[in-house]
């Protein structure tokens, strides 16, 4: 019997050697472990603020120069950091001014010595040596993005009369010839049909 005993011992794996029975297990599994507290959310909340008023009241109390000298520390580490942010933003921001300036920067259409020249449809040709332009501008609106249509009327000088209604026409800026006029005709590029 003895034999069989350590045949049987023998045969077993080392892992089945090493795993405990069930009759070891049993006593570690019934033996009565710490028991865990349930604290319900509003007792565990009250708990801690007991517990910080204990750590505030354990502090020794500050004198006002004490109290304001961290104040001035702390007004001056939130000084420092607004500094740099804005310094990073200034930076931002010129970085994009140069990068849109880059892309293209149409030449100013006027100056000193250079008039504005408009091209535009004649509406009213009534006045001798006058014609009435409507010019119409279409942009795109800065923050809706939509393209906004708008139109403005001008009275040019023309000595010829040589424009008529429905005419496309390109008008360069001038002296004052009248109470209105500050534009002369310089071609008609179209004519009305």
């Amino acid at each position: 019997m003895a034999m069989a005993e350590t045949e049987n011992n023998e045969t077993e794996t080392p892992e089945q050697a090493e795993a405990p029975t069930a009759e070891e297990a049993a006593p570690e599994a019934a033996a009565p472990s710490e028991p865990v507290e349930v604290v319900a959310p509003k007792e565990r909340r009250r708990r801690a603020r007991v517990a910080k008023a204990s750590q505030s009241k354990a502090r020794q109390p500050r004198t006002p120069e004490e109290r304001h000298a961290e104040r001035v520390a702390q007004r001056g580490r939130k000084a420092q950091e607004r500094r740099v942010e804005r310094a990073r933003s200034r930076e931002k921001a010129k970085a994009a001014r140069a990068g849109a300036e880059a892309q293209t920067t149409p030449p100013r259409e006027h100056g000193p010595g250079r008039q504005k020249i408009r091209q535009g449809v004649v509406v009213s040709e009534k006045a001798d040596k006058t014609i009435t332009v409507r010019i119409d501008v279409a942009h795109r609106h800065r923050r809706y993005a939509k393209v906004v249509r708008t139109s403005s009327t001008l009275h040019a000088h023309d000595e010829a009369n040589d424009a008529h209604i429905g005419d496309t026409v390109i008008v360069r800026e001038c002296r004052p010839m009248s109470r209105l006029k500050r534009w002369r005709l310089i071609e008609v590029v179209q004519r009305a049909e």
